[in-house]
């Protein structure tokens, strides 16, 4: 088994929010980390090193995908971890949703978990050992009045159950496949939002920071015997209000 300081991840829509906690969470404790995302390379929070690859991408492109993958391979020689992080909140109405909305949502949330996944499992099948954690959101157990976010739980819903499928499929493999579904989180995408307001959707009144997010990602992989498994990361939201 290999030790924290030498195991690699992979990280998509790694450049803000959850996704960049989590990589700096990640290279804090040691690790070696690729992050994509589609101008990841202009990032002002994250600079090439030994140990962090950045990679430009669309999410929803298999080259993409194959890029993140093989340099992952070519620097570091493994992949321990993914995080299919990126993603895209739209909130309208359903009938105001245009079919560009759908393809742009759907491709981020759903066609760049396919691609990415594909091309990890070869490499984590050879070492015997991977993980690979989803991002969902808690609005796909428990939808919210006054909250018109159909493409979100379109494009979410399928995480906690292709996380139980693959579980099995690849428990032989040892790769172990978990979701977390967040409440409202504190990043750039609800920055000039009123978060007092956002709070009173979880009973623990507040809404998520990063750090929560991180925290789960690190249960998961120190919880070598989880797997298939959904984390409600929600201030109690999922439990209802």
């Amino acid at each position: 088994m290999t030790t924290t300081e030498t195991r690699t991840a992979i990280i998509t829509g790694a450049s803000s929010g959850i996704g960049l906690g989590i990589t700096k969470a990640l290279l804090e404790r040691g690790w070696n980390v690729v992050g994509t995302s589609r101008t990841i390379s202009k990032s002002k929070e994250l600079t090439p090193s030994a140990n962090l690859v950045l990679i430009d991408g669309e999410a929803s492109k298999k080259e993409t995908a194959v890029k993140v993958t093989d340099a992952a391979i070519k620097h570091f020689g493994r992949i321990d971890l993914l995080v299919n992080n990126a993603g895209i909140y739209l909130p309208k109405p359903f009938t105001e949703y245009t079919e560009d909305d759908y393809n742009l949502v759907m491709g981020t949330n759903v066609t760049s978990l396919f691609h990415m996944t594909q091309q990890v499992i070869p490499q984590m099948k050879k070492q015997h050992a991977g993980h690979v954690v989803n991002i969902s959101t808690t609005l796909v157990d428990q939808p919210a009045a006054g909250v018109t976010a159909f493409l979100a739980i379109l494009s979410k819903s399928p995480m906690p159950a292709v996380s139980k499928a693959l579980a099995l499929e690849f428990a032989a493999d040892n790769i172990r496949f978990n979701t977390i579904s967040p409440g409202v989180v504190n990043t750039p995408m609800h920055a000039n939002e009123d978060h007092t307001a956002l709070a009173k959707f979880h009973p623990l009144n507040r809404i998520a920071e990063v750090s929560d997010i991180v925290d789960a990602v690190f249960y998961l992989q120190n919880a070598t015997f989880v797997t298939g498994e959904n984390i409600h990361v929600d201030g109690g939201f999922h439990a209802g209000r």
